[in-house]
């Protein structure tokens, strides 16, 4: 029997926020989401099936004090996903860090005020867990990001300092909730918008010929549709507990393109020289300077690293199977076709 108050999704127009309003109407929950505009601007949301009986939309602002009280007001459940993500911003302070650690303190505020609220679900990221591959260690919900700052990966300094914010708020307040995150890695997958996510972005530049050549990185990569799910199986889990690192697999550069090629979409400008070895890293490191402060930043601090994480607290507590990434990778091609992000494939 479901539960007859909402559940709250902040940032529910989002790649990520607007699937888990889907999993939840699917799953025949009512659902309050909040978003930025006027709710008739987001159709994708209002047309999504069983949204006309059980989908209300609210304007919310991420950094205004008590943004979030009528939203979070009489629901049980709140599932906080509103958080800029952008890798090259010119003032990281205002565009990424104040915007995530104050819009979480103003959701956990609103929570607190709310005496309905039993559980609130955050979405964190991998990049509170590391910023940079260690090849030689495999990484878990016990470890945290020490390294990022507002000089070095602040996108990954923003999420990290978000979800801190988030456990000492918790540790200080003792509320009537309690706190469970999700840390996605990369997140590819169908968009139920227009807008063309960061992650999907990065497959859409190995496919237009932005990367001179194949490099020696590798990421873990998630589709949309498991994070989504795995949030819900967080909110309906009365055992879950602390950090899901959520992640399906771990994929070099190499087989990306690899995949590419042999699913039918080799008339793409994919990167054809192979600069893996010791010496094409050692030129990417060079290269990485001519690029945007942060960008070349990133590269010198993954290429020539490989990463190992260790999944199996969210396959074994929640629990959860994940989508193999090479058919999560085709689905987002045909996806950013279809939505015009690239062109149709030539015969």
């Amino acid at each position: 029997m479901k539960s007859h108050s909402p559940v709250c999704v902040t940032g529910a127009s989002g790649f990520i926020g607007a699937h888990i309003v889907k999993e939840l109407l699917e799953q025949g929950y009512r659902v309050r989401g909040t978003v930025r505009k006027s709710p008739e601007d987001y159709p994708f949301l209002l047309n999504l099936p069983g949204a006309k009986e059980r989908l209300e939309l609210l304007r919310a602002e991420l950094l205004k004090v008590g943004g979030y009280d009528q939203a979070a007001s009489g629901c049980e459940y709140v599932i906080h996903t509103a958080s800029p993500y952008q890798i090259n911003v010119k003032n990281p302070q205002l565009d990424l860090v104040d915007p995530a650690v104050i819009g979480t303190e103003t959701v956990l505020e609103s929570c607190l005020k709310s005496d309905n609220v039993k559980r609130l679900i955050v979405t964190s990221s991998i990049a509170a867990i590391t910023d940079q591959p260690e090849s030689h260690k495999i990484f878990t919900e016990k470890d945290w990001n020490t390294m990022s700052s507002l000089d070095r990966q602040p996108y990954q300094y923003s999420k990290t300092l978000a979800e801190r914010e988030a456990w000492d708020f918790i540790m200080a307040k003792r509320p009537q909730f309690d706190l469970v995150t999700v840390n996605p890695s990369m997140v590819i997958g169908p968009s139920l918008s227009p807008s063309l996510n960061t992650t999907n972005q990065m497959i859409r530049d190995i496919m237009n010929g932005v990367y001179p050549g194949i490099m020696d990185l590798n990421w873990g990569f998630v589709d949309v549709r498991d994070v989504a799910k795995a949030h819900v199986l967080a909110m309906k889990n009365n055992s879950a507990s602390g950090r899901y690192l959520c992640s399906a697999e771990t994929i070099h550069m190499r087989r990306i393109v690899a995949i590419l090629k042999s699913s039918g979409f080799q008339s793409y400008t994919l990167p054809k020289l192979d600069l893996s070895g010791t010496a094409g890293t050692l030129l990417m490191k060079l290269l990485s300077f001519t690029q945007p402060r942060d960008t070349g930043k990133y590269i010198r601090l993954n290429v020539g690293r490989t990463m190992h994480y260790d999944t199996s607290k969210i396959r074994r507590e929640l629990p959860i199977s994940f989508r193999p990434f090479k058919e999560s990778l085709i689905e987002t091609v045909r996806d950013m076709i279809k939505w015009g992000h690239l062109p149709t494939p030539k015969e």
